[in-house]
């Protein structure tokens, strides 16, 4: 919520304006889905870069006051989406399969802001980093390092779903069976 460009957005080209456009729309889906639970809000996207804002709410503290550890988690985790996926023209299916995160500061009703970057690309995984500081003072409350499996979405496999709908091991949803 700064108005200037941060300078490590800077480091970045700009997306073309087919996929900003494709990005402008990052949190208005059909359905209500875990970054709209928690009031992630898509700030900017460049080429392998992402701002997002988590708006504080007394709802997202722990019981010592402060915004719950799993709040700054979920933003580091999904502020590297945007950045992960915004080169390409489908979006791919994108599973987090490490993250390490370092608190390194306290958040006390202040809006956090999530940078994440890709900081190396391979075909099918890529290695990003993310920094989360408190809106009202800049300071670092958190950094992380994730891994992130990258997949082109089959025809069969649904936009939001656990596996392909109408697979024996589905409930025709794409929602796994539970076993029994």
């Amino acid at each position: 919520m700064t108005p200037t460009t941060p300078p490590r957005a800077q480091l970045h080209a700009p997306l073309s304006p087919d996929k900003a456009a494709r990005w402008a729309r990052f949190g208005h889906w059909e359905e209500t889905l875990f970054p709209n639970v928690v009031g992630l809000v898509l700030e900017e996207v460049r080429t392998d870069y992402s701002r997002l804002v988590l708006p504080y709410r007394p709802e997202l503290r722990q019981p010592a006051g402060v915004v719950h550890g799993g709040a700054i988690a979920t933003l580091i985790d999904v502020c590297v989406v945007p950045a992960l996926a915004g080169i390409y023209d489908e979006v791919p299916v994108l599973l987090t399969i490490d993250m390490q995160i370092r608190f390194l500061s306290a958040a006390k009703e202040t809006d956090l802001i999530g940078e994440g970057w890709v900081t190396r690309r391979g075909r099918s995984v890529a290695f990003c980093q993310a920094e989360v500081r408190r809106e009202n003072d800049n300071e670092v409350v958190a950094e992380g390092w994730l891994v992130y499996k990258i997949s082109q979405r089959s025809p069969k496999t649904p936009i939001i779903a656990g596996g392909p709908a109408g697979d024996e091991r589905t409930q025709g949803n794409g929602v796994p069976k539970r076993s029994r």
